[in-house]
């Protein structure tokens, strides 16, 4: 296959058309060009907050655009959900540059989903190879760091392994539908004493509240200022500075208005609390959340047990709900793997990390299964 290899500092530079393209078949809403476009044209992923766009586009002899990766050039290490402080911190007391570092991710989003998109027409794992070598080479031309290329699809884990990258594993907690009908359906899998209190979880947190599940037409300008307000101060109290701008929100609202599930809490028509999901081909992904008031148990209702509800509605297969979090296995989000590749340019620094992820990688897998066996809210087999 002939092609060339380019590298732009926007999405736009690519273009709607040809990144969903690739984009579009994967039913990911999160590698989609309006995603992407809103993190950069809101001022929430850009050059002055540390996050560069280096977007890779593949294309072939006439021009046409086979493959793109998401891309940026990191000035640290937030906003990503995948802990590399440790490494940054050693290497540069050791006299070495660690930022910047190429990471290829979606910026603020730690859901698991492809990193290496190809046209449908193309060889999938031609493409992948490609755009993996094209940013490799371009570690090597800018003359920095490291690669990291964070929660990639299992297969794409493995190639990149293959190719030599370091493999890396986390735990997510994520709920999964085993063919349910109803929420009722959901909790008669679970131990009486899980279904006991999450009856009663749910009805304290509904009590004198409306709570209403808002997608496309139906989410306005006052719902995103209402959900702003919910995440700045979410934000405030949790992390010091919120990541995305008001701005960013309206233009989802704009684009992906179908492609969202906004969760509402009023109080006498005044809304009090939301919790914001995208929704993808076979999942729903739940990002931010955020209160004015603080009600017994409205975060597990507005997260969690919502929700369950509407994925099984739409016939979703699962339910992502974020980073971290063990209270969401009582909540029936189960541990489970998720995934991230690291090339580090200067072997001083990629040997001890090998170590160090060689030692992690069974420590995380039986992390994993202790809190599966240990902490499983439903009901035991046999």
């Amino acid at each position: 296959m002939t092609f060339t290899l380019s590298v732009h500092d926007g999405i736009a530079d690519i273009g709607r058309e040809a990144w969903d393209a690739c984009a579009r078949p994967t039913g990911d809403p999160f590698v989609s060009y309006d995603f992407l476009h809103a993190c950069e044209a809101s001022g929430s992923a850009a050059p002055h907050q540390g996050w560069a766009p280096r977007h890779l586009a593949l294309r072939d002899e006439d021009n046409a655009v086979l493959g793109v990766m998401p891309l940026y050039l990191k000035g640290h290490s937030q906003g990503e959900y995948v802990f590399d402080h440790s490494w940054a911190d050693a290497y540069e007391r050791a006299g070495g540059r660690y930022y910047p570092k190429l990471l290829g991710a979606v910026p603020f989003t730690p859901a698991t989903g492809p990193r290496f998109l190809n046209h449908p027409d193309t060889d999938s794992a031609a493409v992948r190879q490609a755009l993996l070598q094209g940013a490799l080479t371009l570690v090597e031309r800018l003359g920095v760091s490291s690669l990291h290329v964070n929660f990639p699809t299992e297969a794409e884990w493995a190639d990149m392994a293959q190719a030599g990258l370091l493999p890396r594993q986390d735990i997510q907690f994520i709920w999964r539908n085993d063919g349910y009908q109803s929420f009722d359906d959901f909790l008669a899998a679970l131990s009486a004493n899980r279904r006991k209190t999450i009856r009663r979880e749910r009805r304290d947190a509904q009590a004198g509240l409306d709570i209403r599940i808002l997608t496309g037409a139906e989410i306005t300008e006052a719902h995103w200022d209402a959900f702003f307000a919910f995440y700045m101060d979410t934000g405030d109290r949790k992390w010091g500075r919120p990541y995305l701008t008001r701005d960013f929100f309206t233009r989802v609202g704009a684009t992906m208005a179908d492609r969202i599930a906004l969760v509402m809490a009023f109080r006498d028509e005044r809304p009090i609390a939301g919790a914001l999901n995208f929704i993808g081909r076979d999942a729903l992904y739940g990002r931010q959340w955020g209160a004015l008031e603080d009600v017994p148990f409205l975060h597990f209702e507005l997260c969690y047990y919502q929700a369950i509800d509407f994925a099984i509605a739409r016939g979703l297969s699962r339910v992502e709900a974020g980073a971290q979090g063990e209270h969401k296995i009582a909540r029936g989000y189960l541990p489970s793997p998720v995934y991230s590749a690291h090339f580090i340019a200067d072997p001083a620094l990629r040997g001890p990390v090998a170590d160090y992820l060689r030692r992690e990688g069974p420590a995380v897998e039986a992390q994993r299964g202790e809190m599966t066996e240990e902490l499983s809210p439903f009901k035991k087999e046999g």
